[in-house]
């Protein structure tokens, strides 16, 4: 199942790059993929996390999913996924949707999914880290939501809504990306 979730991913995100960068984004859903499995031996969760940004951000249906990969992994990657709000400009929607994940997670989300989450979120701190290590808070301009103090609440508002996972590697290097970078 792993390995038919990052052949349909890349496929899904052939083409795309990390914001800003060079980078195939392809390596972004791998990695969530790796630190889940550094989380969980749960092939449905280290699927759903190479599978994660398919439904926000490709054109991949939630029926393609469920076909392929079966509900609970559709759950899984639904659970990841933000109401874009394509009507209306990323930068006016930010804070609502980040709101509404953080919600989500406190409020409703199992164990599976906050692996995910935090899956997603280490690698995208990684991944902010390198960059502020080598531009500083230029980096902040790459984003829809350019604030670093923003930036710095949505990310920091993860250390206590993920921290049922305390105990894991992934979880303290989390913690220790968000202090090295936002103070």
């Amino acid at each position: 199942m792993v390995e038919k979730a990052i052949i349909f991913a890349a496929k899904a995100h052939e083409g795309m790059f990390r914001k800003g960068t060079e980078i195939p984004y392809i390596v972004h859903p791998m990695e969530a993929g790796a630190i889940a499995a550094s989380v969980t031996s749960d092939k449905e969760v280290i699927a759903a996390a190479v599978l994660h940004d398919t439904l926000e951000d490709t054109g991949t249906t939630a029926e393609e999913i469920e076909n392929e990969f079966g509900k609970e992994v559709l759950r899984l990657v639904q659970s990841d996924s933000e109401d874009k709000r394509e009507d209306l400009p990323p930068e006016q929607t930010w804070k609502i949707r980040k709101q509404e994940t953080i919600d989500y997670l406190k409020n409703k989300a199992d164990k599976k999914e906050k692996i995910i989450a935090l899956s997603d979120k280490l690698s995208n701190i990684r991944a902010i880290y390198r960059d502020y290590q080598k531009i500083g808070d230029e980096l902040w301009k790459r984003f829809n939501q350019k604030d670093k103090n923003e930036q710095a609440w949505y990310y920091g508002s993860f250390i206590k809504t993920l921290s049922e996972l305390s105990d894991t590697a992934a979880y303290k290097e989390y913690c220790e990306l968000v202090r090295n970078i936002f103070g």
